[in-house]
């Protein structure tokens, strides 16, 4: 508050801050100090507060911070009103805007934010634009930047409450403050503050009197609706702001001394000029783009030799060397593939190099000393080594070199004085203490700076690091230099303004402003003399202006010549129309030899002019005839503004007036779907699986019984001696034939099945045969893959004496054996007899299971005595717990144990054993906790034998079903003659039970049925997975009628690899994703006929998307249907089955489906495939999408075409092919005049042996859109497009067909190789098809020649880029022959495979090398590493693959990484070729680490030994071999990757802590051996098995199991040796394979060749 005391000026800025800026005045205490305004600033604000006002001071008088407290006033207000309006804030460069953004932000509490061309604001959207104004308060840009948004109707003027333009006096002609002014202030009612700010009102050349000045002023402010206030009272601005001494240095006249050596250069200039058009008449055609690159060549030849001739008459010959060395410097690399024209481009570097001998030859020998000596430029000037002006610029450095801190800007006029001088002044050491440095407008010329560039030297100059600067005009206005102490004119201003502004520089006390004159030039004094004289005029002028009674002229806005669309408010006039046309044109798709433009032609009649316009063939129209007017460019202006009008009007431009987006408007769910990857792999989401309707039965507990569909199951095996009983499968509902009649292989150890299901008609059972059925089911399906017991709050219960239903009206079915049948009988007879003895045993269970001692024992013992008191005197008997039998009916029974209720078959009695016997256990065991048999069963379970003496029986056990429809050895059917010695395959041991007989109860059934039930599992999953594929294509039937699709084939669309099936959806994929492309192609080429190739593209590409599938495969429930994971018999369950191993969902999801939402989505790692009880599982996003294109590669296959578009429609895909649309496509070429081109015509039908019923569609498939110059409408992008999809399809079909064994991923491959640009331009030049192209471009034409030259040359396609056009060529005519057959595309591919044969085979396949090289290192476990250095245009490319002995470099060098990288990898290749290394032999190499893709659901792995210390105590297990063992020191190869670590000061590696879960060690060794390019481990698993339980693993992962695995690993090291070692045993395998890579690890560290991270 003191402060404010002192001073009153600070007390008077205070009222202006806001209410926020008082609190903070203290914490932005110096900013406010800074910014204390002067009282002309108070003057001026007061004045501009009040009214419009344009203020005009002088240059570094603070006219920024009045517009700054202006906004601060303003800024009170901004969001008072309704809707919220923002402060504008607009410079002419993008300098200024740097420049201002920075004060305003520094000095103001407002939200302020900056906006230039590079940060992409052309492409912005409304939206964009919303959020923007929303959010700040002033935007500070560029003119053409509002205007632009203006003109799109992104901002509306009536929200900028206040604009100012800083140097406002650019306001003239049509400069984008012009048109800002007159197109949106003025028309929107003046609502808008405005503040203009400048130095010199006035920008003419030659103003000379006060009356000129008055009418530029005039001007301006009726323009700007302000009215200029400059200051009467010049004292406290003097003082504040310094004047600069203005100074005039002479120099000599300019002798034309070099007048030989100038026309030794211009004949060489003019001799290279004769060389170029030489070469120009040796192309065989002349065209348009050829000749204006002869143009451009012959500008570029002459404006070399300008800069030459002006640097000698201007700066002598010594800087007219430089700027030769300069220009040879930029001479731009054209890489030419035409000869004639690589010759042309040179011509301009030979002018150069024989410039430079041409001066060299007059140049001084020792012309480096000469600069190096001590500063004597009169000795040089003397001997004509510079001009008399450069060295009067020499010495006026040289009076400037005592000064400090020194500054000074050079204006010059040109660019090369600018890089020239500079280059000179750094060569002469006497001025070796300036730093200098030279800057330029940022335009296109080739000797321009980059914005970055600039920006860094005008920091330097700032800041002091530069002394000397030149500069053109680029500073002359608005850039901030405080400190610049001289200004210097070399070359003199030529207007008011350029004076003012340059001299506005010189912002130092005491600082000077030199001009530079010829002596005795006359002109040039005159020139100054009018300068300064209307600098004086105007400044005289702007102050004596009476703001009262000088009233502003109104500013005539012409109300025509505009279009407005009031949707949004955008506009087009007449001078904006022509950059919107072009803007359009350059939308349009064009490729290298053709840039979309419009063309214009001028018709005159009498005294005016008629502008007829001509849009490119791809344009929404192509002719349009303007308005006749009195100027060429105003009639041109007219008929831009009526095609724009047009386009907007037939929708080719937005509302916004851009060209149309292909887009659609997402909605919102869509946006969040689209946001978290729908249709991507990433993606994750949680769906549900459909019930099959077809098993869910009412029936049950019917008093009379029930009808039931069957379905009998033959199990033949391939080997004659192994029986399976038949089944049938009883059914409510009737089968749809291709479910209930069906084969499905069945692949057991060393044998298959080919299980055949047939209908039997149907059958009537009565209740108690339903009821027995029922029992003898849960019977079989608990007691071999289930419990039969279960635990219950009192002990052991029988489950089928539990009230609990075991059968779900969901699932019902009943699956019953047969009897054998004898020929001649009925199709099939129940085995009833074994069925009613298996339900008299579970009531013998229900009786005398034995579910503990208090409870059975007795029982047990009773019935045992009772039944065999008679039979004692017979010695074979065997007594059952229900039975005796004698011993040679032993083998084979079927019985069921009392105590574990667990399903066995006998194998026979075991000699010479009891169950007084020892207890066996596993040989390696030190003891056994039980003396005998009957001393386990009575410690285990309380059972006291009561026959202790009878022999042990072997029985065969297995409890689990197993997945029998995975071909793991690939023993299929397809091994014909093979299959007789399959018997001989040697059969796994089997595990075997002993127990005691009287603890078994038999079931009167034969041994072949207990085998089919092993099958049935499996067969029952296949068979549900057809119901499920006949249930979705019910639904799809309902809306589009019965096509016949088989329902395996629907299976095989639904089934992924995820389910190890010998089919899966992956080749359907393929051929659906064509069939959809070929029908959206269609369907989009006939619906818009006036739609070009880029829009039919763009919306092709959304159709067809993976998100935009993915949305119609959920909308029709699909996702239920999916197939996604392998069959798990484990979690399978038959009716009256309990699932032991339940899976309760943990999703939050009551029912079996799942909404679709962002809950259900993850993109976090989750195990996908596996279903909770609910059916519940995650899936790929990415699989849903794959799915919708195998169903209609599905239809394709079963109905052909129709009944995939009709699957279409079901689906939601718009692909409707009308026939009208055909007609109307055929009539619409029909009218292209194809006369010209007869002869041409009829020589490619003759080619094509295809004759066109429509000329015109061969016409327009061979006109390429370069005819634009002969008013041609049409071109072949269209049918490209077509003919695209076309080709796709046929090719895909026939490869499909063709190869139906092969690999899905090397079906992509073979299509990849057939359907692309290089195979189509292959054929168009092999059929010369290439000669009929119509088109009018010089460097296609060469392009096409040399592409034919190579091809003739060389026999493969590897290494031969073709011209892009031609395969368009090919593709564009199989869409006319598409059209011309009315969609018939068996007849297209009639006329196209003999064009394009032969067609790629798997063994003629050649993969791209680089793809082949890294599936080569990845089959081998060898590790590739690339690096690519970019220069200049060129990419090299460098591949190092390390073998085991020895590390291979190679090197390539290209245009692009990807052909690098190419070149590199074929001399890899061919080096690992020659060492007998190929792909064809990977096959054979040695086996590769397992290393895990996820952790996610293996948990912890078991317990490793030693995973404390590498000293281990279990070393004795390993096996250690290093051969060609180095010493220790040798050093591993060091990975060239930067963020390899290293330890200490050897080349050790430093790897992170190991991750002990399972796969943890195998990722690390794994990485560790990619990143130090060694070859990957092997491994060699051993499985152990043994009778009794083994103990393993350590801690909380210690387990009993009957099966260990323990693996070996073999590392070897490049230059060191191998390493082999073997893990500890482990319960599973891949747990062993841990442990030995854990071991690997260690023993790495103790030898010193890696740390591990503790």
């Amino acid at each position: 508050m003191e402060d404010n005391q002192e001073n009153p000026l600070k007390r008077n800025f205070q009222d202006f801050t806001s209410q926020v800026e008082k609190m903070d005045v203290q914490k932005n205490k110096k900013k406010k100090e800074e910014f204390i305004p002067r009282e002309y600033q108070l003057e001026v604000f007061k004045v501009a507060m009040k009214r419009n006002t344009i203020a005009v001071l002088d240059t570094g008088a603070g006219k920024t911070n009045i517009a700054v407290m202006m906004i601060r006033e303003i800024g009170k207000t901004l969001r008072n009103a309704d809707e919220k309006k923002f402060i504008v804030f607009l410079a002419p460069t993008v300098h200024l805007v740097h420049q201002q953004y920075e004060v305003i932000q520094n000095h103001t509490h407002l939200a302020v934010q900056e906006y230039y061309g590079a940060k992409g604001v052309d492409e912005w959207t409304a939206e964009s634009w919303k959020k923007e104004t929303d959010d700040n308060d002033v935007l500070v840009m560029t003119p053409q930047i509002l205007l632009d948004a203006l003109r799109k109707g992104y901002i509306k003027f009536e929200r900028v409450c206040f604009l100012i333009l800083d140097e406002c006096h650019r306001a003239s002609g049509n400069h984008p403050y012009t048109r800002i002014m007159m197109e949106f202030y003025h028309r929107s009612g003046k609502t808008s503050k405005v503040f203009g700010m400048t130095a010199s009102p006035v920008i003419r050349k030659g103003v000379s009197s006060s009356t000129d000045c008055e009418e530029q002023i005039s001007e301006l402010e009726s323009l700007l609706d302000s009215q200029t206030y400059a200051l009467e009272n010049r004292t406290e601005l003097d003082e504040f702001v310094p004047s600069a001494k203005e100074t005039c240095k002479f120099y000599g006249p300019i002798v034309s001394s070099n007048t030989e050596l100038k026309a030794k250069l211009e004949f060489s200039r003019s001799k290279f000029d004769a060389a170029l058009a030489e070469l120009q008449l040796l192309l065989p055609n002349h065209y348009k783009d050829t000749d204006d690159v002869y143009k451009k060549l012959q500008k570029r030849l002459s404006n070399s030799c300008a800069k030459m001739v002006s640097c000698l008459e201007n700066l002598g010959i010594i800087c007219a060397y430089e700027a030769v060395k300069i220009c040879l410097e930029n001479v731009p690399d054209d890489k030419e593939e035409n000869e004639i024209l690589r010759k042309s481009s040179l011509q301009h570097r030979y002018f150069l190099e024989d410039a430079l001998s041409i001066i060299q030859e007059s140049m001084p020998q020792d012309y480096e000393s000469l600069l190096d000596i001590g500063y004597d430029s009169s000795a040089t000037l003397s001997m004509g080594h510079i001009s008399s002006k450069l060295h009067v610029l020499l010495e006026i450095f040289e009076s400037l070199r005592k000064a400090t801190q020194l500054r000074c800007l050079i204006f010059v006029e040109r660019i090369i004085t600018a890089k020239v001088i500079e280059r000179v002044l750094k060569k002469m050491t006497w001025f070796s203490h300036f730093t200098i440095a030279y800057v330029t407008g940022t335009n296109t010329s080739i000797d321009a700076l980059t914005p970055k560039v600039q920006k860094e030297t005008l920091e330097s100059f700032r800041s002091g690091k530069v002394n000397l600067l030149f500069a053109t005009d680029v500073v002359e206005e608005g850039i901030d230099v405080p400190h610049c102490s001289s200004v210097i004119r070399f070359d003199l201003p030529k207007t008011v303004r350029s004076y003012v502004q340059s001299r506005g520089r010189a912002r130092q006390t005491e600082s000077q402003y030199i001009l530079m004159l010829e002596r005795g030039n006359m002109k040039q004094r005159e020139q100054m003399f009018n300068i300064i004289r209307s600098e004086y005029s105007m400044a005289d002028t702007a102050i004596k202006r009476d703001p009262d009674s000088c009233v502003l002229k109104p500013c005539l806005v012409k109300e025509t010549n505009a279009y407005y669309v009031e949707a949004t408010g955008a506009s087009v006039t007449a001078d904006s129309s022509v950059s919107l046309l072009t803007k359009y044109c350059e939308m349009l798709p064009g490729d290298k030899f053709f840039s979309p433009k419009p063309m214009f032609q001028y018709i005159l009649s009498g005294d005016l002019y008629q502008c007829n316009l001509t849009l490119p063939p791809n344009a929404a129209f192509q002719t349009i005839s303007g308005p006749q007017c009195r100027s060429t460019q105003l009639s041109r202006q007219l008929v831009c503004l009526d095609a724009c009008k047009k386009l907007h009007q037939i929708g080719a431009l937005n509302d916004h007036l851009l060209p149309f987006n292909e887009k659609p408007p997402q909605s919102d769910s869509d946006v969040q779907q689209s946001k978290l990857g729908a249709g991507t792999t990433k993606l994750k989401e949680l769906h549900g699986t459909a019930c099959v309707s077809a098993l869910s039965g009412t029936w049950g507990d019917s008093p009379n019984g029930e009808v039931y569909q069957v379905y009998k199951m033959d199990f033949p095996c391939n080997i004659m001696e192994v029986k399976y009983s038949s089944f049938v499968l009883l059914l409510q509902s009737e089968l749809d034939d291709d479910v209930g009649n069906v084969e499905v292989e069945l692949f057991l150890v060393s044998k298959f099945v080919k299980s055949a299901v047939a209908h039997c008609g149907k059958v009537h059972l009565d209740a108690q045969q339903v009821a027995k059925a029922k029992i003898f089911q849960e019977l079989f399906f608990n007691g071999l893959f289930g419990k039969l017991f279960i635990k219950s709050s009192d002990g052991r219960k029988f489950l089928l004496e539990t009230e609990e239903t075991l059968w779900k009206p969901s699932n019902m079915y009943l699956l019953l054996p047969l009897d054998p049948l004898d020929s001649g009988c009925e199709p099939y007879r129940v085995d009833w007899g074994g069925i009613e003895s298996s339900a008299s045993v579970v009531e013998f269970l229900k009786r005398n299971a034995w579910l503990s001692a208090e409870k059975s024992e007795a029982k047990r013992q009773n019935s045992l005595v009772d039944r065999t008191a008679s039979f004692e005197v017979q010695t074979d008997l065997i007594h059952f717990a229900n039975i005796s039998i004698c011993r040679s009916k032993l083998k084979n029974m079927v019985v069921v144990a009392i105590h574990t209720g667990r399903i066995y078959s006998v194998v026979d009695a075991v000699a010479n054993s009891s169950s007084e016997s020892p207890f066996e256990v596993n040989s390696e065991a030190t003891g056994s906790p039980f003396s005998s048999y009957a001393d386990y069963f009575h410690k285990k379970y309380g059972i006291v034998l009561v026959y202790p003496g009878q022999p042990m029986l072997l029985m065969k056990q297995s409890h689990n079903a197993f997945n029998l429809l995975v071909d793991f050895k690939k023993e299929g059917i397809s091994c014909g003659k093979e299959a007789k010695d399959r018997t001989r395959v040697v059969q796994k041991p089997q595990n075997n039970v002993h127990m005691p007989p009287e603890l078994l109860v038999c079931i009167d059934i034969r041994i072949d049925i207990l085998k089919s039930f092993y099958l049935l599992p499996s067969l029952m999953h296949r068979l549900e997975s057809l119901m499920l594929a006949s249930q979705l294509r019910k639904e799809i039937t309902s809306h589009s009628g019965d096509l016949h699709i088989s329902s395996s084939l629907i299976l095989e669309a639904l089934t992924t690899l995820r389910c190890n099936e010998s089919f899966s959806m992956e080749r359907l994929e393929l051929l659906g994703d064509s069939v959809l492309k070929y029908a959206v192609s269609c369907h989009l080429f006939l619906k818009y006929p006036k739609k070009h190739e880029g829009q039919l593209t763009g919306q092709r590409s959304q159709a067809v998307s993976n998100s935009a599938l993915h949305k119609l495969g959920t909308n029709q429930h699909l996702q239920s249907y999916i197939r996604d994971g392998a069959f798990d018999p484990g979690r399978w369950t038959a009716p009256g089955q309990l699932s032991i191993r339940s899976c309760p969902c943990e999703h939050g999801v009551e029912t079996p489906e799942v909404p679709l939402g962002k809950k259900f989505l993850t993109e976090a790692k989750v195990v996908v495939g596996k279903h909770c009880d609910r059916g519940h599982r995650w899936m790929g996003s990415k699989t849903i999408s794959d799915c919708v294109e195998a169903l209609i590669g599905a239809y394709y296959v079963g109905g052909g075409f129709m009944a995939a578009l009709k699957l279409m429609k079901w689906l939601g895909v718009k692909a409707e092919l009308e026939p009208s649309l055909v007609e109307d496509a055929i009539n619409t070429a029909s009218l292209y005049s194809y006369t010209p081109k007869a002869k041409d015509i009829e020589d490619l039908e003759l080619k094509l042996d295809y004759k066109f019923s429509v000329k015109g569609l061969l016409l327009e498939a061979i006109t390429h859109a370069t005819v634009q110059e002969l008013d041609v409408a049409y071109s072949y992008q269209r049918l490209e497009f077509l003919g695209d999809s076309v080709l796709d399809i046929l090719i895909t079909w026939y490869l499909y067909q063709k190869h139906k064994d092969i690999d899905p991923g090397e079906l992509t491959d073979l299509r990849s190789a057939s359907v692309n640009n290089d195979n189509f331009a292959y054929a168009a030049v092999k059929r010369e098809l290439h000669v009929h192209l119509q088109h009018r471009s010089g460097y296609l034409e060469s392009e096409i020649s040399s592409f034919v030259k190579s091809v003739s040359n060389s026999c493969s396609l590897q290494g031969n880029k073709a011209p892009k056009v031609l395969g368009d060529l090919v593709e564009s005519i199989a869409g006319a022959i598409l059209i011309d057959t009315k969609l018939n595309l068996d007849e297209v591919w009639k006329i196209f495979e003999p064009l394009l044969s032969p067609i790629v085979t798997p063994d003629k396949l050649e993969l791209p090398p680089l793809r082949e090289l890294i599936e080569l290192c990845d089959s081998l476990g060898y590790f590739l590493k690339d690096r690519c250095v970019v220069n200049e245009d060129t990419v090299h490319a460098e591949l190092r693959l390390q073998l085991k002995d020895e590390l291979l470099v190679a090197e390539g060098s290209a245009q692009t990484r990807k052909t690098a990288k190419g070149q590199a990898a074929m001399k890899l290749l061919k080096d690992l070729e020659k060492r007998g290394i190929s792909s064809k032999k990977k096959k054979e190499e040695t086996s590769l680490v397992d290393v895990p893709h996820s952790l996610g659901s293996d948990g912890d792995i078991c317990s490793q030994v030693n995973t404390t210390s590498p000293e281990m105590p279990s070393r004795k297990k390993q096996k250690t071999i290093c051969l060609d063992l180095k010493p220790d020191e040798a050093q591993s190869v060091q990975s060239d990757c930067s963020s390899s670590a290293c330890y200490s000061n050897k080349n050790i590696q430093v790897i992170g802590p190991i991750n002990m879960k399972r796969g943890g060690p195998r990722i690390s060794l794994f990485e560790l051996c990619k990143k130090l390019q060694w070859p990957m481990p092997s491994f060699e698993s051993v499985e152990r098995k043994s009778k009794s339980l083994i103990e393993c693993g350590e801690g909380p992962d210690k387990r009993k199991v009957y099966n260990t695995f323990a693996s070996q690993i073999s590392l070897t090291i490049p230059d060191y040796g191998l390493i082999e070692l073997t893990g500890d045993e482990r319960a599973d395998k891949k747990s062993s394979l841990d442990s030995a890579s854990l071991l690997m690890l260690y023993e790495l560290e103790r030898r010193g060749k890696i740390v591990i991270g503790k």
